[in-house]
């Protein structure tokens, strides 16, 4: 029988998890059933804001009732300066630790990474950056997570930056996916309104560009891309994630204590993480390195100021229409057949607007002179624009960023 092509045998497919994910309130009380089949000594990787807070002595009286050895380190430094991680390697290698359990927002999860990364294969770390360049398995990470957006807990990625670089760089690799995941709504009830509003958007964000993200004619017989582009798996999961998200995140920004609102949103960010650290992510993230560099703005307000202007510059690629209609009829719980393109752009710039995410580019400063500088460097990011459905050169990426600038969507008729 002659082979068929690829496209006729029908859509495939990829994941990469933790063996062990928890999620709900009271799931923080599973913590040393999931921590000591990795061993005895506990590296808590914790976030400086944590040791204040009653969760410290709880978390850590609960290990140490279980007959675990745990030592403390919460020197970790936002957006996680490439310098900080040799000295918490060194502690963790001298200390012997056979699990890090790491509690805290994106920088405290990805530094657990790349702790656990150090100890196990040394340094120094600029050996890592890219895709599939960890040799082998690193010490076990438990990943905790107080704040509802990045997905680390759950993917491949950790972020540093490194002032030898003009963005910030990842490292990317099957083996840093951590060991287990266990996500407590109740940890993100004390996050501020700021912090609810730019994690949660990136959260749809991962969701929103995993769904559309390009598919890849894969090699089977050779060693995988971290991110394989697009993916049926995770399909519904993307889906999912916008679904908790849509009617939720404004409440969890409005009411900080709403804990329907926390566990929705709580919900959305862990799907969201499990869709796009499979496939990826593309364009909204490849504009924002650049974006966040030179505005000194958190990631996820430039991530989530752009996916209105990214999702509406690829509405207009064939096959990539339906798709965006598909993420706004998930996010208001609709037949796909009552979305459009431009009702799902129209909801997402609503929804932005909502939660206090700036509309435009002016709004946070950049300048129009510095558009192209903003488009060159995101074309550097190759494995973002990989995945862009779109063919992504430097005139489609300034109109992107022109229209983002001016606050200019298409006037397309709203379903």
């Amino acid at each position: 029988m002659p082979e068929q092509p690829r496209a006729a045998l029908g859509a495939t497919g990829t994941l990469r998890l933790p063996a062990r994910v928890h999620f709900g309130y009271g799931v923080r009380a599973q913590l040393p059933e999931v921590v000591r089949v990795h061993g005895r000594r506990v590296l808590a990787v914790l976030d400086p804001f944590l040791t204040r807070t009653p969760y410290l002595p709880d978390t850590v009286g609960a290990l140490t009732s279980a007959g675990l050895d745990v030592r403390v380190y919460s020197d970790i430094t936002p957006e996680l300066p490439v310098d900080t991680l040799d000295a918490a390697a060194t502690v963790a290698r001298e200390y012997g630790a056979d699990v890090i359990l790491a509690i805290g927002g994106g920088s405290a999860l990805d530094a657990a990474k790349l702790i656990a990364l150090l100890s196990t294969h040394g340094g120094p770390l600029n050996r890592y950056y890219g895709e599939n360049l960890v040799p082998g398995p690193v010490v076990p990470v438990v990943a905790v997570p107080t704040t509802a957006g990045t997905g680390s807990e759950v993917t491949p990625v950790a972020v540093v930056t490194d002032p030898a670089r003009e963005l910030k760089v990842g490292v990317s690799s099957p083996f840093l996916v951590p060991a287990a995941a266990v996500v407590d709504p109740e940890l993100t009830l004390g996050s501020p309104a700021t912090v609810t509003a730019y994690s949660g958007i990136d959260a749809l964000v991962h969701a929103a560009e995993s769904y559309t993200a390009r598919e890849f004619e894969l090699d089977w017989s050779a060693a995988l891309p971290v991110f394989t582009g697009r993916n049926a798996l995770i399909e519904p999961i993307a889906l999912r994630a916008a679904r908790h998200l849509g009617p939720w995140l404004k409440v969890a920004v409005r009411e900080p204590a709403n804990r329907r609102a926390r566990h929705e949103v709580a919900m959305g960010s862990l799907l969201g993480g499990i869709a796009f650290g499979s496939t990826g992510t593309h364009l909204c993230h490849a504009l924002q390195y650049p974006i966040g560099a030179l505005t000194k703005t958190p990631h996820g307000l430039g991530t989530g100021l752009m996916l209105p202007y990214v999702l509406d510059a690829i509405s207009a690629e064939d096959g990539i229409a339906e798709r965006v209609a598909a993420i706004g009829a998930a996010l208001d719980g609709i037949p796909v057949t009552r979305s459009s393109p431009g009702r799902t752009v129209a909801r997402v710039a609503e929804l932005i607007r909502a939660i206090g995410v700036p509309a435009t580019l002016a709004e946070i400063g950049v300048t129009r002179e510095q558009l192209p500088q903003i488009a060159d460097l995101a074309l550097k990011s190759a494995r973002l624009i990989a995945i862009a459905p779109i063919e992504p050169t430097r005139e489609r990426l300034l109109d992107i960023l022109n229209r983002a600038r001016h606050g200019v969507l298409t006037d397309r008729r709203v379903a």
